[in-house]
């Protein structure tokens, strides 16, 4: 699928993930709209082609205005959901039993929040006009290898991207009769600014369990794959792992 004078949407375009897959997108010539929080916007870099609208995932409403806001400037194509949070939280802690709002907190963002933009995207898509091979759009989701893998203290996290997972093939077949794609990455340990604040001795340990290449993934490597993902036209339904053939230890 081409990108080259339609519309893309990223969510938590901001920054990490969201950042680089959005500058991606718009070096193909995709006209681009970055969803994230005000407050994440306003310490965003300047990205040529990328127009960033305050709008959080959970609100059926500021999803809806962003989407309808994107689709006006040129067919609606491409959709990217990179929001997200991670706290950590042992379902027996030394505090006691895991906060229940944090749970719902989390299940909310990543999950809920995936498939309210999913789905109100997947409506603006399908009343465009299909290509020539009878496509009109992808949307491509994260989910982690926690979904996979989940460490201890990441129960809540691990539930919302294994959620993300379990989603995507259901989804694809949902939105087959539109012609619209949908494929999930897991991405591993990635450079994003949430690592920026630890040590470099343990960003250099967590990089030596990655068997190969033993480094950190960087962004720029997320936005490769989905640019790869919209290119190739028989990718629909599934997940890709990308994580260096990581496989996370219990803690």
């Amino acid at each position: 699928m081409q990108l080259t004078d339609t519309a893309a949407i990223v969510t938590g375009g901001a920054s990490g993930l969201g950042a680089a897959t959005a500058a991606a997108l718009a070096a193909q010539g995709a006209s681009v709209y970055a969803i994230d929080l005000q407050a994440s916007i306003d310490q965003a870099p300047t990205l040529a082609g990328v127009t960033y609208l305050a709008a959080d995932v959970t609100d059926e409403q500021q999803v809806r205005a962003a989407v309808a806001t994107a689709a006006e400037s040129a067919p609606l194509r491409t959709v990217v959901n990179c929001a997200g949070i991670g706290p950590s939280a042992r379902i027996l802690g030394r505090k006691g039993v895991h906060d229940l709002g944090l749970f719902a907190k989390i299940v909310q963002v990543n999950l809920v929040g995936t498939f309210t933009v999913l789905a109100l995207a997947a409506e603006a898509i399908a009343r465009t006009e299909p290509d020539e091979n009878g496509q009109r759009g992808v949307i491509v989701n994260t989910a982690s290898i926690a979904a996979y893998d989940g460490q201890i203290g990441q129960v809540a996290y691990a539930s919302s991207k294994g959620g993300i997972v379990g989603m995507t093939l259901p989804a694809a077949r949902d939105l087959a009769q539109h012609g619209i794609r949908v494929c999930t990455i897991a991405p591993g340990i990635v450079n994003t600014p949430m690592l920026a604040t630890v040590s470099e001795e343990f960003r250099a340990g967590l990089a030596a369990g990655v068997p190969f290449p033993q480094r950190l993934c960087e962004p720029s490597e997320y936005a490769k794959l989905v640019t790869m993902i919209v290119d190739h036209d028989y990718l629909n339904g599934e997940t890709i792992r990308m994580d260096g053939a990581l496989r996370m230890a219990p803690r």
